[in-house]
């Protein structure tokens, strides 16, 4: 098992963002974090996902790109397809793509144009439809919402097949990873939650007669220097309420690997670290970080 350590950046904008990123960006790749996450929020600072991870490509030859998540639904499978097959051959095969439905918020829905009940429908028939469009052959397509008739998309990705990560911990959710998806990122949940998704994940893909790589399992971990504060429990709260912020936000380096090391022990492997504040140096969170965890990684 390949337990690999990344970093992301939540939908939290950064001071000075021009400047900070780049520090962040570089960080990275210097001291051997496997991958940046750079997740989408349109009512929040952070920077969009595909422009950010697209900077960030620019600056690096080794650091793969992570989006956490891209949201589908208000998206032409096609036109997004083609973005994402270019970012993967513009940074030579290094996009990890996780797509969801994007927030249960009235604002954040208005944004993508698609209302709360037509989310998943609109993800089961865009996700397929991007795979199709990857091989670079003449897709024929005509559904509820999109209507192709030869259509070809390129380029291909670099990578073949182009894998789609997937979140979420709700039975439905669940079961769509197991549809549709390659691999599982879920956030805000305990190895115990992680295990006992996994079960009904690999139930779901069964049924439809797949398989999901015992690799491509993960968790998205949010951790604090010391105390966790107050904002990242109030956003737990309405997340999943009922669970104890010390239960799924990881305090100091310590707790973070004693967290990994848990999910690690129940078969999980890919990781994605996520500041609950922005650090004063991103140059001395990242080295503490590499040095402290990066160990983990076999």
């Amino acid at each position: 098992m390949k337990v690999r350590i990344g970093y992301g950046l939540g939908v939290e904008g950064l001071t000075d963002p021009e400047r900070r990123f780049a520090e962040l960006v570089d960080a990275l790749e210097d001291h051997g974090v496997d991958s940046l996450w750079l997740s989408e929020r349109v009512g929040a600072p952070a920077p969009d996902p595909l422009i950010g991870l697209a900077v960030a490509a620019g600056r690096t030859t080794r650091l793969k790109l992570g989006t956490s998540v891209l949201v589908v639904p208000g998206r032409n499978p096609a036109l997004l397809a083609k973005e994402l097959a270019s970012l993967d051959v513009l940074s030579d095969g290094r996009l990890l793509p996780a797509f969801g439905l994007g927030a249960a918020r009235p604002a954040e829905q208005q944004a993508f144009g698609v209302e709360r009940g037509e989310r998943a429908a609109w993800f089961d028939e865009a996700v397929p439809l991007m795979r199709q469009f990857w091989t670079g052959l003449p897709v024929d397509h005509h559904g509820p919402r999109f209507r192709y008739d030869k259509l070809t998309v390129l380029p291909r990705p670099v990578q073949r097949p182009l894998d789609v990560w997937l979140g979420g911990l709700a039975p439905s959710e669940l079961r769509r990873v197991g549809r549709l998806g390659d691999g599982w990122l879920p956030s805000f949940c305990t190895p115990d939650d992680a295990a006992a998704g996994r079960v009904e994940v690999e139930k779901a893909a069964a049924q439809e007669g797949r398989t999901i790589d015992p690799e491509h399992f993960g968790a998205l971990i949010v951790y604090a220097k010391d105390a966790i504060p107050e904002r990242v429990a109030l956003a737990l709260a309405q997340r999943r309420p009922g669970v104890e912020p010390a239960d799924v936000v990881a305090v100091g380096w310590d707790g973070a690997r004693s967290l990994l090391e848990r999910f690690i022990a129940r078969g999980f492997s890919k990781f994605v670290l996520v500041p609950a504040a922005e650090p004063e140096s991103w140059e001395a969170e990242i080295s503490e970080l590499a040095a402290e965890l990066l160990p983990l990684q076999v």
